[in-house]
């Protein structure tokens, strides 16, 4: 089967030198594995470089890495469902949220449990994703401290995800200002103000003052050595501690332009190709049913020129045997769609 080859050193390597690089102006990493799907291989390797809690977006993969023996502080970084409240209390520590009809349910949740489960409040900055408007934060918070099965741990923001939004000086400061009224106001101690997660990297560089914000969620940072605005590569990290390796199926002189009538394809799209003559076209034994196909790029002088679900098609310069191997390089959504597939053998070096 096709194989994803994990190379823990070099996310080794990049957790340490983000953590020592963030930790120059305040800032502690929670490292965020969601796009592993929280491998409790990668989790161990990251808790042996320093960072003490580990994210994910489902509280079935932190029930995993618990059972696997993973020693960490959860955070859970998807909003909590109504419908999960008990499994959320259960096993994550600490929880992103934004809905106080959902928050009253943890509480619940955890006197239940003889708990008090921490949750960080997302304040909404532009990107329109999660998040609680400016204008409405202090009502929010008006009824969380009356509550007594949670801790308001802190506040928090999530930019580029959804929207593109960039973390900027100026959205920075307005959580870190939110940050200073609320304890001000409020006679608490915020424990987390976290500013963001990868996109944060040239905020970061270019920024003389943090002010309050003392935490980053750094997820393909850490995994593939990228800051996310642009994927542009962090100096002194590694970019290809994931290799896809994938096995030639066909190999054969064909024209590069279909004939016969051209409709819609697998996925209802309906493709245009250019004539360029015959070409060295390879098909390899993987599709857009395990890997987002437009996301990785051949190690050999070769293009993808398409796919279907279980057939990926590359123009290569000179012939291939059918039977030999093809590396491949990944980015974020390749990687979340190949430790998801179970049709991806993971191996570990």
């Amino acid at each position: 089967m096709p194989r994803l080859e994990i190379d823990i050193n070099k996310i080794k390597h990049n957790a340490t030198t983000l953590k020592e690089l963030f930790a120059k102006k305040g800032i502690s990493v929670t490292a965020v594995i969601k796009g592993v799907i929280g491998s409790p291989e990668i989790a161990n390797a990251i808790l042996e470089c320093g960072i003490s809690t580990i994210a994910v977006s489902l509280v079935q993969n932190i029930k995993r890495m618990k059972e696997s023996g993973v020693k960490a502080k959860y955070l859970l970084t998807r909003l909590p469902m109504h419908t999960e409240v008990a499994d959320v209390v259960k096993y994550a520590d600490i929880s992103l949220n934004s809905e106080i009809s959902t928050i009253k349910l943890l509480s619940d949740s955890s006197l239940i449990q003889g708990k008090r489960h921490k949750v960080v409040l997302m304040l909404e900055l532009g990107d329109l994703r999660e998040g609680i408007l400016p204008e409405d934060i202090d009502s929010v918070i008006e009824q969380i401290i009356l509550l007594k099965g949670v801790e308001l741990h802190g506040i928090g923001a999530n930019l580029a995800c959804f929207g593109g939004v960039k973390p900027s000086e100026e959205n920075m400061i307005e959580l870190s200002q939110t940050a200073d009224r609320i304890q001000k106001k409020y006679n608490i101690k915020l424990q987390m103000i976290s500013g963001g997660n990868s996109a944060n990297y040239e905020w970061f560089l270019s920024t003389e003052n943090t002010g309050k914000i003392n935490n980053l969620r750094i997820g393909e940072a850490i995994l593939l050595g990228r800051e996310t605005l642009h994927r542009n590569k962090i100096p002194n990290l590694y970019t290809d501690a994931f290799t896809l390796i994938c096995e030639v199926i066909e190999s054969k002189i064909k024209p590069s332009l279909p004939y016969g009538e051209i409709c819609q394809n697998a996925f209802g799209d309906t493709p245009v190709y250019a004539d360029i003559g015959n070409i060295n076209r390879i098909i390899i034994g993987i599709g857009e049913q395990d890997v987002d196909t437009k996301a990785i790029t051949p190690r050999i002088t070769a293009k993808v020129i398409g796919a279907s679900s279980d057939h990926l098609i590359l123009h290569s310069k000179n012939h291939i045997e059918v039977g030999s191997e093809i590396e491949f390089d990944i980015n974020y959504s390749a990687l979340l769609r190949l430790s998801t597939s179970p049709y991806v053998k993971k191996v570990f070096i």
